[in-house]
């Protein structure tokens, strides 16, 4: 069986506890049969603590980051066929990705028995992030080597820094078939008319629910209108048959009151002739 390489020897090292790293190192480094190879283990750092949950689930869920990674790259391939809308889903699509296997790298290393605080777990998250947008971050996140977590704006020269021994290339994935790539831009193409349509629907639920509810306001005011209308219709009317009965009765009771006008006169006659009588007496 062939030795190990120094790569091999580094990944692994790097994804063992934490607190036995110094220990392992330099028992690997002694028993390297190389003397660079047995140098180079010697010089190896200790990781941190986050670039230790990376290594870790690099190690032992190494198909599940693979995909995520490839996913990664043909989605760094489709930006420049995608509009805002798109490119913003395709954002918050690319971070709760990153936080799902961060907190899966976080899940990983609490059953090792390391407790991950949340500033470990957000350095987790930020250097895979990194390898979402950087096909430098993503080999050496792959690498299962890292020294130290990664910025997403790391340099290439930062990048090559945090890992030990030489970075690697990400073998590229399989190029896809010319038919299925024309048919992923129809997709998305059919997509876009699809997010179009939505918006023009939406805007037209939104004018016509508008629009109903002016109509209804208005209906309701008319039926109000229309109750008062026809209360004062009635009311006109009770006023116009009132006023015929005062007009049919106001002649009689006119020539009433003249009646009794000339008996009131008479009355006081007969009274200014019987007080005259009466002095006389």
């Amino acid at each position: 069986m062939a030795a190990p390489t120094f790569d091999e020897i580094a990944a692994e090292l790097y994804a063992g506890p934490p607190e036995e790293f110094v220990s392992a190192r330099n028992a690997r480094a002694k028993d390297a049969g190389d003397a660079a190879v047995s140098a180079a283990v010697k010089a190896l750092r200790k990781p941190s603590v986050a670039a230790w949950v990376v290594n870790l689930f690099a190690r032992e869920r190494a198909a599940q980051l693979g995909e995520a990674l490839s996913l990664a790259a043909e989605l760094r391939e489709a930006q420049a066929d995608l509009d805002a809308p798109a490119l913003a889903k395709l954002g918050r699509e690319r971070r709760a990705l990153t936080r799902r296997l961060a907190q899966t790298a976080g899940e990983l290393a609490g059953s090792r028995g390391e407790r991950v605080t949340p500033a470990t777990l957000d350095a987790v998250e930020q250097t895979i992030s990194a390898a979402f947008f950087d096909q430098d971050a993503a080999a050496a996140v792959a690498s299962g080597r890292l020294v130290r977590a990664l910025e997403p704006t790391a340099s290439t020269d930062d990048i090559r820094d945090a890992v030990a021994g030489e970075l690697p290339t990400l073998q590229p994935s399989a190029p896809r078939p010319p038919d299925e790539l024309q048919a992923r831009r129809e997709r998305r193409e059919a997509e876009r008319r699809v997010t179009t349509a939505e918006k023009d629907l939406a805007a037209a639920e939104r004018a016509f629910a508008k629009q109903d509810e002016v109509v209804q306001t208005l209906t309701a005011r008319a039926e109000e209108l229309a109750d008062g209308i026809a209360d004062l219709e009635a009311q006109l009317e009770r006023l116009r048959a009132e006023a015929e009965r005062v007009e049919h009765d106001l002649p009689a009771e006119t020539e009433k009151r003249a009646e009794a006008a000339e008996r009131k006169d008479a009355a006081a006659d007969a009274v200014a002739e019987a007080k005259q009588a009466l002095d006389e007496l």
